[in-house]
């Protein structure tokens, strides 16, 4: 799952994109990510609605191994945003290619999906019976989709003490993948959803949140586009398109054309 200071298993990243059966363009897009990101476009300065609360008022600067200083939207502690960035890192590691989950502010970009659109599930279908239904039934639970983050965290905190009495945060990186693998494998309890639709949204959130445009506050310093040599959203090919040759082209991302 990763390669990093806090582990030695040797997974490339290199690897890694080959496999994750994601196309950067297909990101942009809109198709995979439209969901994600789509609603919550603009959203980034308005104040979160807590899902069992009022709305967050506490925006807490937070610092940390997640990197940076930023005001958080919807995690309302530095602790369980800490489980999250190591999560993430686990699933996109840092390595010789170009920074990690971390790196690219992927949980800064999962925090601010989560206090909007996305999060509260607020442009679908979110009324009873609930049943597990089909794969092709989409959306089925009655969480919305932070109050599964927020569950599937404190679950990664119950999992470390009790298998390795440690903090998760505090855990070396195959004690993570061990507990992170249990979640893929459905091996853990959850309520109103399973273990495996968490793994796989957690997933889905860190390759959106690496591949984005920045403007949603991942993607940082457009790394992410650097990786797969993506150009992001030029005004014009007029200059390159007759070229027979590949042309590495610098990324631009919609905050710059305004």
């Amino acid at each position: 799952m990763a390669n990093n200071d806090k582990g030695s298993k040797n997974y490339s990243r290199r690897d890694f994109l080959k496999t994750s059966g994601i196309a950067t363009g297909a990101l942009i897009g809109g198709g995979v990510i439209g969901g994600l990101i789509g609603a919550n476009a603009g959203q980034n300065g308005a104040s979160p609605t807590s899902p069992d609360g009022p709305p967050n008022q506490t925006n807490e600067q937070e610092t940390g191994s997640a990197g940076g200083v930023r005001g958080l939207q919807f995690f309302r502690n530095n602790a369980e945003f800490e489980i999250l960035a190591q999560a993430t890192e686990r699933i996109f590691p840092e390595d010789d290619l170009g920074p990690g989950a971390i790196g690219l502010g992927v949980p800064y970009f999962i925090d601010g999906q989560l206090a909007g659109a996305y999060g509260e599930n607020s442009k679908e279908y979110m009324q009873p019976p609930f049943f597990e239904g089909e794969t092709t039934q989409g959306y089925q639970s009655r969480l919305r989709r932070n109050e599964m983050f927020r569950q599937g965290l404190e679950i990664m905190q119950r999992e470390a003490q009790s298998r390795f009495d440690a903090n998760f945060v505090d855990l070396e990186g195959e004690q993570m993948d061990e507990i992170l693998t249990a979640f893929q494998e459905n091996e853990i309890e959850m309520k109103g959803v399973s273990s495996l639709f968490f793994f796989r949204l957690l997933r889905q959130a860190t390759l959106n949140g690496a591949y984005a445009d920045p403007i949603y506050g991942g993607n940082q310093n457009m790394e992410g586009w650097r990786m797969k040599n993506f150009p992001g959203h030029q005004p014009a090919y007029i200059n390159e398109i007759e070229s027979e040759d590949f042309v590495e082209i610098e990324p631009q991302s919609l905050g710059q054309q305004h």
